[in-house]
């Protein structure tokens, strides 16, 4: 298809425009970055030292993360490794599907089955984990007493504000 000399002419006054506009932009960078005397490379130099900055605090801000999630894990696990006389209840628990509350953390629905005769309590680890399968947070839900050969409820709540699609996942579980 053949443009028309009138569609030629506006494309050409956009990408004159375009290329007025980027003229005007990186004039008022450098005018505002240089206005003390300093050079363009100056200003980049300064402008890639605050990215470079941002990212190592990004990088921080991740690594603290990491390290709250592996000691809640830590935690986690000396709570239930704690419970005398338990077994493993994994395959009785099933969670819900996570969803955040009005104050902005994540909860999920946990529901445990005793096949016991007895009534039992249950400890059960719950990982909260981001898209990337990293475990962002780690909490233990106890249900109490719950009747020989019934179901109980109880609902796992994160101990923070966490942002992204999450996914929960039993990590652990002791029926005692």
């Amino acid at each position: 298809m053949r443009k028309t000399p009138q569609k030629q002419k506006q494309k050409q006054g956009r990408t004159a425009g375009r290329a007025l506009a980027g003229a005007v932009a990186v004039a008022a960078l450098c005018t505002a970055g240089c206005s003390n005397g300093d050079t363009p490379a100056e200003v980049a130099s300064r402008a890639a030292s605050a990215v470079a900055s941002a990212g190592a605090e990004v990088s921080a801000a991740a690594s603290r993360a990491a390290d709250t999630a592996a000691s809640a894990a830590a935690e986690a696990r000396s709570k239930l490794d704690g419970i005398k006389g338990g077994v493993n209840a994994k395959e009785a628990v099933t969670l819900g599907t996570a969803s955040t509350d009005a104050n902005g953390t994540t909860v999920v629905p946990v529901t445990v089955d005793n096949t016991d005769d007895s009534t039992k309590s249950f400890a059960v680890q719950v990982n909260f984990k981001d898209d990337g399968g990293n475990v962002v947070d780690v909490v233990v839900v106890t249900v109490d007493n719950v009747a020989g050969k019934a179901k109980g409820e109880g609902t796992a709540r994160s101990t923070h504000q966490l942002s992204g699609k999450i996914t929960p996942e039993t990590a652990r579980a002791v029926r005692y």
